[in-house]
C-alpha cells in the first residue's frame, strides 16, 4: 500500500503514516519486523521516573528522521494474533520494484539488531542476518568501537530558571528539532545541542485548543471547532522538522517565542488561513513580524476565513481628509486627549487612541458599580499621581506644533460620556503615545481578540509597555510617587504675596484656563500655587458664558468670544512671563503679560480686541498702548470699525525749540555685538573686577569639581557654564532648555550659546549676588538694513570697529521696555562717531522720526546718510532703497 509518513518517527523501529487524502487523514503505525531498535529516552510519568537513551536509539530515530519525513512511501504490514500492533516493512521511493528496504538500510548502517531467536526464519530474515553480519564486520555504528556512552544524549527535561535562560539567548535564534505538536500553536521542542526539552507557546497567536478531561488530557468527546486542523496544518509542515526558535518569554511553565522555518513563518501562515487569532500579551514580545501578523489576521477576517465566518467589523468608516489630516495642538486635556485647530479653522478634540492616563489610586466602584465621590478641592491634575507629569509632558512637545493625525476608531457615546475620536498622532513620524506609554506616563489598554477598536501601532504601544514595566518608570513605580502640593492663591493670601511677587518683577508661569480675554488662570511652578491674573491697563468686551447648575447662560459683548479666542491661542498651555502691580477685593492679581516677548494687553489693543484704559495711560507701557490703539484705530480693526476720526485744526508750523545734547562719555570695552545689532559693554573700571570673580570661581570649581549632570538647570536660572571655547566657567542666565541642551547668556559679557546641560553647574551663593559686569545698549537712530547681506556686513563692520581696547559711549536717550540707546566713539572728535562713520559709508538706516524738538545728533546722522546716498554707497548704490516704502507697496500706515 502507499501512504505518507507522518511527520513523526517513534523510534528506531518504528513510525506512524498516513493515507494521501483526509483533513486530517487516517494513520496507522507500523513497527517494523524482524528488528530491534535501541530505546529511546522518556519523560517521567505520573508513576515513572525518567530514562535514559539506550546507546545509539537517538542515531537510528535521526536516520528515520532525515529519510522518511513527509515522503511518499510503500508499506506492508500484518497483524499477528494476540496483538495489537501491526509489523510490516516501509519502502522508499517512487516505483515499488526499485523501492529502498528502510529495514534493511537501517541493518546495513549497523543501527538496529537483527531478532535470532524465536522467529520463524524465511528468506528476508536470513538476508537481515546476512546485511548485520557485514555491518559488524565493517564496524558500523553500534558495531563500531567507539564508546557506547558517546551515543547516550544527557537531556534536559525541564529548565531551572526560565526566565535567565531566555535572557541568556538574547533573541538569538536556537536551532530546534519539533517533538510534537499539542495543538495549532503550542509545541514540543528539543533545543540543540543541549537537549533541552520544552514546551513552546507560540509568539502573537492563538489557536482553537482542545479541551482536557478531568486527568489533564485532551477530550475526544469535546469537539472544538478548527482545533484538529489547526493541529493538523501544523503537523504536516513542522512536526519533526529541523527549525530555529527565537525564544522571546516565559508563560508559567512554557516558553513563548518565534518558530522560524525556511519555507516562511508559520504563525503568519495560521492567520492567513483563519486557524488563528494575534494575542496581544505575546505579540508585545516580538521584535519583528508583528505587521505581517496583523496584515494576515486582517486578511482572513475579511475572507470570513474559518474561525472568522462569522466576523462583523465594528469599526467606523472614517476615510479620506477625516481620516488622516495635519492639525495645530492647542490644549492637551488630562494625558490622553488633545484639542487641534485644523487648517480651515475648526477645533476639534481627540483622544490617544488605545492609552488611559494615569488612574486615581483607590477609587473603586461599589456593589452598585458607583464610584465613591471625590473629596471637596480635588484636583485630578495635580491629586493624580503622574497625571500632571502626563499633561506636561504632551504640553511641552505639542502645544503650538503641527501634527499628523490619523482617526483609528470612533467610541460611540455609552454609560453618560459622549462619543470618543480616537486616533494615532505622531510629530516627527514619532508616535506621541508611544512615547507616553514608554516613559510610564500612561497604560495600554486591553481588548477581546474580536475587537477591531484599536490604536493602528497598537502592538508598538504594547511593546513600549512591556519595556516600560521593566525599568518601572512612571506609574510602574510604587516606591517614588510624586506629589503635588498645589496653593490656592485666595484674597487673605493675595496680600501676603503681593510685596514678595512685586520684587520678583517678572515671574514665570504657566496659562492653565482663559476665562475671557484678559482673565486667566496661571500656575506659578517657582511657588507651585494657582491664581488668576488679569490683564492691566486695557477694557476688553466681555466673553459670552454658558448656563450652569448655579448661574443663568450670559450673553457676551461684540468681539468678546474673538478676543478669548485671540488670547487662548496665544496663551492657553503656554509658558508665560507675568508682572503683577496689584490685587482686587477678589485676591485675583492684575499685571502683564508676556508670551513669547509679546505684552499681550499690547497686542489685544493692537488687533482692536480692547481699548486703553485710564490705568494704562499711568503706566510704564503707556506709549506702547497708544501707539497699539493709534494704529487700530487707523485700521478701523474690530471695536473700532466704527471709529471716526477726529479732525485736528490745522496751526501754523511753531519753529522746534532747540535742545542741547547732554555729553557724559564712559570708557568702555565692547565685550559682544548681538546679531541684532545690540551691543554689550563692560567699563574699563569694572573690566578687573568681572575678571577676578571669574578667576575665584574657577579656582573654587577647581578645588571642588562639580559632578556633570547632577545640576539640572531651569529657565531664568543664573548658574555657572563652561564655555565651549575655552572649557573656562562663567556665571550664566539659561535662556532655554530643550533635549537635554541649555540656551545660556553670559552676563558678564553679553554672548549666547547653545550648550549641552552638562555643562551646567550650581553657581556657589557667594557669587550669585554680583550684578552682571555687561551691559546692553542699542544703536541710538538708526536700523540695520533689511537686505541680510547688507545687514552682515554693517555688523561685520560695527564688531571690526568696537575691536579696541577702549571706546567713550554717550547714552542719548532711554526708551521704558528697551535698553537704553548709547552711541560709540573711537575720541571725542565728530570723526570718532563710529555710528556716524557706518552711516555714510552706507551700512546703517537712520530712522524716519521726528522730534518735537530739534536734535544735533540726528540732524548729523541724516546729513551722513544724505551723503551716502549721493555717493551711492552699498546699500543706496541703485538710488533711494525708501521710496519703494510707499502706500501703495503696504508698508506705510
Amino acid at each position: 500500500k502507499q501512504a505518507f509518513v507522518k511527520f513523526q518517527i517513534l523510534s528506531g523501529d518504528s513510525v506512524i503514516i498516513r493515507g494521501p487524502t483526509g483533513a486530517p487523514p487516517p494513520e496507522k503505525q507500523i513497527n517494523f519486523s524482524g528488528i530491534i531498535a535501541p530505546k529511546l529516552a522518556r519523560r517521567a510519568g505520573d508513576q515513572s521516573d525518567p530514562s535514559k537513551d539506550e546507546p545509539w536509539a537517538w542515531e537510528a530515530r535521526e536516520f528515520l528522521r532525515k529519510k522518511l519525513i513527509g515522503e511518499e512511501v510503500f508499506f506492508t504490514a500484518e497483524k499477528p494474533l494476540n496483538t495489537v500492533r501491526e509489523y510490516g516493512t516501509v519502502y522508499l521511493g517512487k516505483d515499488f520494484s526499485s523501492a529502498e528496504n528502510i529495514t534493511e538500510s537501517l541493518v546495513s548502517e549497523g543501527l538496529v539488531m537483527v531478532r535470532r531467536e524465536g522467529v520463524r526464519q524465511t528468506p528476508e530474515g536470513a538476508c537481515l542476518t546476512e546485511l548485520e553480519d557485514a555491518a559488524k564486520a565493517a564496524g558500523k555504528g553500534k558495531w563500531g568501537s567507539t564508546p557506547s556512552s558517546e551515543h547516550v544524549r544527557d537531556i534536559k527535561w525541564s529548565v531551572d530558571n526560565m526566565r535567565s535562560f531566555v535572557d541568556k539567548q538574547g533573541y538569538k535564534p536556537v536551532k530546534a528539532i519539533i517533538e510534537h505538536v499539542r495543538d495549532g500553536s503550542t509545541v514540543r521542542a528539543f533545543l540543540l545541542p543541549d537537549f533541552y526539552h520544552i514546551t513552546l507557546m507560540i509568539s502573537g497567536i492563538r489557536c482553537p485548543s482542545f479541551k482536557l478531561d478531568a486527568n489533564g488530557k485532551p477530550d475526544p468527546s469535546i469537539k472544538v471547532p478548527y482545533s484538529e486542523e489547526a493541529r493538523y496544518f501544523v503537523e504536516i509542515r513542522l512536526l519533526q522538522r529541523e527549525v530555529e526558535i527565537v525564544l522571546e518569554s516565559v508563560n508559567n511553565n512554557n516558553f513563548v517565542g518565534t518558530i522560524i522555518h525556511p519555507k516562511g513563518n508559520i504563525a503568519e501562515a495560521l492567520l492567513k488561513e483563519g486557524f488563528a487569532h494575534c494575542v496581544d500579551w505575546s505579540i508585545a514580545f516580538m521584535k519583528s513580524g508583528v505587521k505581517s501578523l496583523r496584515t494576515a489576521e486582517k486578511k482572513a477576517k475579511a475572507a470570513r476565513l474559518r474561525i472568522w465566518k462569522d466576523w462583523q467589523s465594528s469599526a467606523p468608516q472614517v476615510t479620506g481628509k477625516e481620516k488622516d489630516f495635519i492639525a495645530t495642538v492647542v490644549e492637551v486635556i488630562n494625558g490622553d486627549a488633545l484639542s487641534v485647530k485644523l487648517n480651515n479653522g475648526q477645533y476639534k478634540k481627540i483622544f490617544l487612541s488605545s492609552i488611559r492616563p494615569p488612574k486615581e489610586v483607590g477609587r473603586v466602584a461599589d456593589e452598585d458599580g458607583k464610584t465613591a465621590p471625590r473629596p471637596k478641592g480635588f484636583r485630578p491634575l495635580y491629586d493624580i499621581p503622574w497625571m500632571y507629569e502626563a499633561r506636561e509632558y504632551l504640553r511641552k512637545k505639542l502645544i503650538s506644533k503641527k501634527v499628523h493625525v490619523v482617526i483609528d476608531y470612533i467610541q460611540e457615546a455609552r454609560d453618560g460620556y459622549p462619543e470618543k475620536v480616537c486616533a494615532t498622532v505622531t510629530i516627527g513620524g514619532k508616535n506621541v503615545a508611544e512615547a507616553l506609554v514608554s516613559k510610564g506616563l500612561a497604560s495600554v489598554v486591553k481588548y477581546r481578540p474580536n475587537d477591531d477598536q484599536r490604536s493602528s501601532r497598537y502592538d508598538e504601544l504594547l511593546t513600549a509597555e512591556s519595556k516600560a514595566m521593566k525599568s518601572q518608570v512612571g506609574i510602574h513605580n510604587k516606591k517614588d510617587v510624586p506629589i503635588h502640593r498645589v496653593t490656592e492663591i485666595d484674597a487673605a493670601r493675595a496680600k501676603l504675596e503681593l510685596s514678595s511677587f512685586q520684587r520678583a518683577q517678572r515671574i514665570e508661569a504657566v496659562v492653565e484656563f482663559v476665562a475671557s480675554g484678559t482673565r486667566l488662570r496661571v500656575f506659578i511652578p517657582k511657588s507651585n500655587s494657582l491664581c488668576t491674573f488679569l490683564l492691566g491697563g486695557i477694557n476688553c468686551p466681555r466673553a459670552s458664558r454658558q448656563a450652569t447648575i448655579a448661574q443663568p447662560a450670559v450673553e457676551g459683548e461684540p468681539f468678546g468670544d474673538e478676543a478669548l479666542q485671540f488670547t487662548k491661542e496665544r496663551c492657553l498651555q503656554r509658558e508665560v512671563s507675568i508682572q503683577v502691580d496689584t490685587h482686587d477685593k477678589a485676591g485675583n492679581f492684575i499685571g502683564w503679560l508676556w508670551v513669547d516677548n509679546v505684552n499681550l494687553s499690547v497686542a489685544l489693543v493692537k488687533e482692536g480686541f480692547a481699548s486703553v484704559h485710564r490705568t494704562g495711560e499711568k503706566s510704564q507701557y503707556a506709549t506702547l498702548l497708544r501707539e497699539a490703539e493709534d494704529s487700530a484705530k487707523q485700521q478701523r480693526l474690530r471695536t473700532w470699525k466704527d471709529y471716526i476720526e477726529e479732525q485736528e485744526e490745522q496751526k501754523p508750523e511753531e519753529e522746534k525749540p532747540n535742545v542741547k545734547r547732554q555729553v557724559s562719555y564712559e570708557e568702555v570695552v565692547v565685550t559682544e555685538i548681538s546679531p541684532e545689532g545690540s551691543f554689550f559693554v563692560q567699563t574699563i573700571s569694572e573690566g578687573p573686577k568681572a575678571e577676578a570673580l571669574n578667576s575665584k570661581l574657577r579656582q573654587e570649581f577647581q578645588a571642588n569639581p562639580p559632578l556633570p549632570g547632577a545640576f539640572t538647570a531651569k529657565r531664568g536660572e543664573v548658574c555657572a557654564a563652561k564655555y565651549t571655547v575655552d572649557d573656562e566657567w562663567y556665571r550664566v542666565k539659561v535662556e532655554k532648555i530643550q533635549g537635554g541642551k541649555a540656551t545660556v547668556h553670559y552676563i558678564d559679557y553679553g554672548n549666547r550659546e547653545t550648550l549641552p546641560t552638562t555643562r551646567l553647574a550650581s553657581l556657589p551663593a557667594a557669587y550669585a549676588s554680583e550684578q552682571p559686569y555687561a551691559t546692553e545698549y542699542v544703536l541710538p537712530y538708526v536700523n540695520l538694513p533689511k537686505d541680510e547681506e547688507f545687514s552682515a556686513m554693517a555688523i561685520k563692520y560695527l564688531r571690526e570697529d568696537t575691536a579696541v581696547s577702549k571706546l567713550l559711549l554717550n547714552v542719548e536717550y532711554r526708551v521704558q521696555g528697551s535698553p537704553p540707546a548709547a552711541s560709540l566713539h573711537v575720541d571725542s572728535t565728530p570723526q570718532g562717531d563710529i555710528i556716524m562713520n557706518l552711516i555714510s559709508d552706507g551700512l546703517l538706516l537712520v530712522e524716519n522720526k521726528k522730534e518735537r524738538r530739534q536734535n544735533k545728533l540726528l540732524a548729523a546722522y541724516k546729513e551722513a546718510q544724505e551723503g551716502a546716498k549721493r555717493n551711492h554707497s552699498n546699500i543706496w548704490e541703485y538710488g533711494d532703497i525708501t521710496e519703494d516704502d510707499v502706500k501703495e507697496f503696504g508698508l506705510r500706515k
